[in-house]
């Protein structure tokens, strides 16, 4: 494991270190390392961060996990540089790009699907852009994610994790008249250091010679990406849509995108499906900090403003902007509670070391 430890450190006064701590870096073609406490973090408690991680994990452990704070990476597993899926992290993706079309003005979260998918007009005349990126449009796929089927339930009356994220996907490639891939790239990754080496995006079909790029994260249409090329997608959005003081993405696209935009008490479409407890959890394409069923939130040692992109198999990047840290998980192995890395926040809390 390439832990940054602190014994290479030189010596620094109290308000040098404080200091350094509140400024904020950003990586060219590699990232920047430094140890913790350099950044206002305890060695041994990102030790106990880690060890609390592998202990969770399954058998790819944290191989593939990088720790971002202030711009510094001050962890990194040995495997941080492999691509491999992230299954729903791709939402996350799909999300961003829904953001990009909406600060050129070509959408509204509130548009109707049907404006841009004409043959969804007959069964879901309602169902708006915002239904599908919340999981609250009562779509019911016919042979495939992108033919409609029979509604499930009338628009914003349930929540229900499903490939409506592929149905999105088309509509917003029929918007911005080009691959979402292409737009991600030329918008985004070319500027925050992204490479396609790095990142691949699969193709679910293609529409009017254009590829469709999967919105729901499966085997073959969705994102692969390196740990180390994730944690840039995170860092921009902890910094608010700025990188080194240029705007990718609006303050407006992030402030609506990454709260809650379901209420807790949304009913699961299926009453004991796996996502039951997170309808005030969820964003448009992003897990948040939002009060659980119960009332408690999802992270209560993390601030209210964390968001996450989650994906199957323990694919993570959280992100916490009151701190400037973002935590990357990536693996192939076992699914696990996203309020495990409750415990992981405490121990990285920079108002407690």
């Amino acid at each position: 494991m390439s832990a940054i430890t602190s014994a290479t450190a030189p010596a620094q006064d109290t308000t040098a270190a404080v200091e350094k701590a509140q400024a904020v870096v950003f990586p060219n073609e590699s990232w920047q390392t430094a140890t913790p406490e350099s950044q206002g973090i305890k060695q041994a408690n990102l030790d106990k961060a880690i060890a609390e991680m592998k202990s969770f994990c399954g058998s790819n452990g944290v191989d593939e996990v990088v720790i971002v704070r202030n711009g510094y990476v001050i962890w990194s597993g040995p495997h941080a540089d492999r691509q491999r899926l992230v299954w729903s992290c791709t939402k996350s993706f799909l999300s961003m790009c829904l953001g990009l079309l909406w600060d050129d003005g070509k959408l509204q979260p509130s548009d109707l699907a049907c404006k841009y998918k004409p043959e969804m007009a007959e069964k879901y005349p309602t169902v708006t852009l915002e239904h599908l990126a919340t999981f609250t449009s009562g779509y019911g796929a016919d042979k495939t994610a992108l033919d409609p089927g029979d509604p499930l339930y009338q628009p914003g009356k349930a929540f229900q994790y499903s490939a409506q994220s592929d149905l999105l996907a088309s509509i917003l490639t029929t918007i911005g008249g080009r691959s979402l891939e292409d737009l991600f790239f030329d918008r985004i990754g070319k500027t925050i250091g992204i490479t396609r080496a790095q990142m691949d995006w699969g193709e679910l079909t293609e529409q009017h010679g254009i590829a469709v790029n999967g919105g729901a994260g499966y085997q073959g249409s969705g994102v692969r990406i390196t740990a180390s090329a994730l944690a840039r997608f995170g860092w921009l959005m902890c910094n608010n849509g700025d990188w080194n003081g240029k705007r990718l993405l609006s303050e407006k696209y992030i402030a609506y995108a990454t709260v809650p935009r379901t209420d807790k008490a949304t009913p699961p479409y299926e009453k004991d499906g796996w996502y039951k407890e997170l309808p005030g959890n969820y964003g448009l394409n992003w897990w948040t900090n939002g009060p659980r069923p119960s009332g408690t939130p999802h992270w209560p040692s993390a601030p209210a403003h964390t968001f996450a992109a989650q994906g199957n198999k323990n694919n993570n990047c959280l992100i916490v902007p009151d701190w400037k840290l973002v935590i990357v998980r990536m693996g192939g192995d076992d699914i696990v509670a996203m309020t495990l890395y409750d415990k992981v926040f405490a121990l990285l809390d920079p108002t407690k070391q």
